[in-house]
Formats: C-alpha cells, structure tokens, sequence
C-alpha cells in the first residue's frame, strides 16, 4: 500500500493567523516548525499502520515550506517546489490520497482562514454544479485516476466539508474554528498523537476496501466566481470559455484536473 500525502498550511495544528502562513509573514518561520511535526507524526502513523511507501508533497504556495533538515526518513519521498499544471506529481504510484492541514472552503462560516485556491482572487468554484473547495478538487484528481482520499485533517469545518463530500473518510479535527482567525487547538502533543491515530486507522481501512474514489462526472464543467471584476478571460483570446456575468466564467474538460490548468 503506497500512500501520498498532500500538505496544506491553514489547517495544521497551531495555525490560525494568515501572518503565519504567508512567506512575509511575521510568524511564518514558527508555521514552517509546525508544517514539519505534523508531516512528521502524519507519515509516522502511516508507516505504523502498514503503509509501505508514503510520498509527502508540500502543495502550499511555494511548496517550499517545511524544513527540510527536520523531516523524518521515514518517508519514501518528497515533492517540493513549483510543478507546474501537475497537481499530484508522482502519484500515480500510490494507491491513496491524505489531505493534511487542509481548510474549509471560501464562505464556510466559522472556518479558520477559509478560501478556495486564491482568498484575493476566487469567490466561489463549482464543480458540475456543486458549490466546492480544495478538499473536492484533490479527491476528484484522484479519484479520476480510481484512487480515493482516506484522510483529512484540518479544523471541524474542513472535517465536515470533507465528510459531506466524502463518505466514510476518516477525519482527525486538530483545533475548532472560531472566526477566520481564531480557533480553538489541541494542545500539541495531542494533535499529533490524532493525526498518528488516525492514519494508522485509514490505511487499515484502506486495506480493508473500506473507501470510494470521488468521481466527478466526465465531461466536468468547473464555473468560477471571481472576487473582482473586470477578470473574466474575454472571448475574443479565450473562445474555449463560456461567460456567465461579469465575474464568473466556466470551463469543461474530461477530467477536474485539465479544467483546473485551463480557469
């Protein structure tokens, strides 16, 4: 059982504040300690439970983020750094997906630093018609290719997104969302021991045939709602494009993944 783990920032354990999580933040050099234990204790529970390789990649911004003299050998691999149209490079070794550190969607209530992809460019996305975040859009990558998310991690809304969106996957909530910026944490010995927890408990289900890839429907129509206008691609340079208003366009491709690479 090979497992690949993509790793967010605004879900993990002790984040709660966007100074933490930007690059020029004032408190990005603590994010990216903490980015690292909780990589560390995800792919400790992994291994704990049976899986054989675990590939680890930094999907948040840069993807430059953990620290990479304090990642555990315990994993097989690592992805870091920009990979252009590729959403899940190396994956197609692996046989299923866990979203670390993952956030609620743009307008969940409650959420800590909710957004979907871009919080100053995107308002809302939808996929075939339902509203979606960044938890349905890596579950419909993979499951385009048969393979299903077994974990999410993140606050109690993001769990809650994904348990809608995903039934039957496990979910480990390390803090409670308050506000945009607030929260209530596990302390941080108990976050991590959840999260070892609870990847031991999804690759023995995995094992088990205890998951469903997330399919989205092919041809698949991703709609996107911009946060300003005035951004909308205009026809003219993009007749692949259907206009809805003023800020909202929308793409069909065969798989989420292509229309991704073309919003």
């Amino acid at each position: 059982m090979n497992v690949y783990v993509m790793v967010d920032a605004e879900g993990l354990s002790g984040v709660h504040l966007a100074s933490q999580v930007m690059p020029d933040g004032c408190h990005y050099q603590e994010f990216r300690h903490l980015m690292t234990d909780e990589i560390n204790a995800c792919v400790e529970g992994l291994k704990a439970g049976g899986a054989d390789r675990v590939i680890v990649r930094d999907a948040h911004a840069s993807g430059s983020n953990a620290i990479w003299s304090l990642l555990t050998d315990l994993a097989d691999g690592y992805v870091m750094g920009n990979s252009r149209d590729v959403r899940l490079p190396g994956f197609e070794s692996c046989d299923a997906l866990v979203l670390l550190g993952y956030h609620a969607m743009a307008g969940t209530e409650g959420a800590v630093l909710e957004h979907t992809m871009s919080s100053r460019q995107w308002q809302n996305l939808w996929i075939n018609g339902r509203k979606s975040g960044e938890i349905a859009i890596d579950a419909a990558v993979a499951g385009a290719s048969g393979k299903p998310v077994i974990l999410v991690t993140g606050d109690d809304k993001a769990c809650a997104e994904a348990e809608d969106f995903l039934p039957g996957v496990v979910t480990a909530a390390v803090k409670q969302g308050l506000s945009v910026e607030g929260a209530i944490h596990l302390p941080r010995t108990q976050a991590y021991d959840l999260i070892r927890k609870k990847t031991a408990e999804a690759v023995e289900k995995v094992m088990s045939g205890g998951f469903q890839p997330y399919v989205a429907a092919s041809p698949v129509t991703l709609r996107l709602e911009l946060v300003e206008r005035g951004h909308v691609p205009s026809l003219s340079a993009r007749p692949d494009i259907r206009r809805i208003d003023a800020r909202t366009y929308e793409v069909t491709a065969e798989t989420v993944e292509i229309a991704m690479s073309r919003l």
